[in-house]
């Protein structure tokens, strides 16, 4: 997230909503914020996040947005998709593949859930982290490049442990598509959303999104839970994104709504699939 981040002329200034006492207000983003903005403000008996309560990470992020120069990538309308659902469903489990200076916003968003972050470069997760200590992130290495896309998805087929009945992440060291050295706190959870706005994918060496995107098809058909799971992706301008997301995400078959650069998906698990869809050997 860190190179898709730009400094633009700010305006200063508050909004009272409901209980919380501002918000983003950066360039466009005044007028964002109604009065459900928030899950809650006083997150009574909600747990601490690095010593943070949630009504501190959310007046942390008044703060920061209130003072700084820099905003996120994403324009007004394609945050607006996220917000609404996670007004709808938080608290809940949030998957964020990418670190940046927006990321404070997604925590405060989902104050009394989970929010945790996956950043390639490990000394980005040190610099976000000195100025936003309450942020919950992880370093994490991909096996891909971007240079083989178009290889790995003509392939991933003849990978047995890539097939959606067989797919899993961890310790699936045969399919290079699955992250399957997460944390263990990523296998730990079924995420409720999942954004995948990194890792890096606009030159021949990086990472590329092709792991994240079918990382995160496999995590929201095996959920146990009840539930869809609601996955968002960014940069979706490039062809590696629309084209794996076309693959793995089924854009024909679960794709809800999009603006701009970023689409919105509502994956169901295999067990509320049709028996069909269960059984196939391809995703979509």
């Amino acid at each position: 997230m860190k190179n898709r981040l730009s400094a633009k002329p700010w305006i200063l200034g508050l909004a009272i909503a409901g209980l919380v006492a501002g918000s983003l207000l950066i360039s466009g983003y005044i007028g964002f914020v109604d009065s459900n903005l928030f899950c809650s403000v006083s997150g009574i008996g909600a747990p601490a996040v690095a010593g943070y309560t949630p009504a501190e990470i959310q007046l942390q992020s008044i703060i920061h947005y209130a003072t700084s120069k820099i905003v996120p990538q994403q324009s007004l309308d394609e945050i607006r998709i996220s917000f609404d659902v996670l007004k709808a469903r938080c608290p809940c489990n949030f998957l964020v593949f990418g670190l940046g200076h927006d990321s404070l916003m997604w925590a405060s968003l989902n104050a009394l859930g989970t929010t945790v972050f996956l950043e390639e470069d490990p000394k980005w997760v040190q610099t976000v982290l000195k100025d936003a200590p309450m942020l919950r992130a992880h370093h994490v290495q991909y096996r891909t490049q971007l240079q083989e896309a178009d290889r790995l998805l003509s392939t991933y087929r003849s990978e047995p442990y890539c097939s959606p009945t067989k797919a899993f992440l961890r310790g699936n060291e045969k399919c290079k598509l699955a992250l399957h050295n997460l944390p263990q706190e990523i296998y730990d959870k079924e995420w409720d959303l999942i954004m995948i706005d990194a890792p890096r994918g606009y030159f021949a060496e990086a990472p590329g999104r092709m792991a994240a995107i079918f990382s995160a098809a496999v995590m929201a058909r095996n959920r146990k839970g009840s539930g869809v799971t609601d996955i968002f992706l960014h940069d979706v301008d490039r062809k590696v994104e629309r084209t794996f997301a076309q693959e793995f995400l089924c854009r024909d078959k679960y794709y809800v709504n999009g603006v701009g650069r970023l689409w919105h998906f509502k994956i169901p698990p295999a067990a509320n699939m049709s028996e069909a869809d269960r059984t196939s050997d391809k995703f979509c």
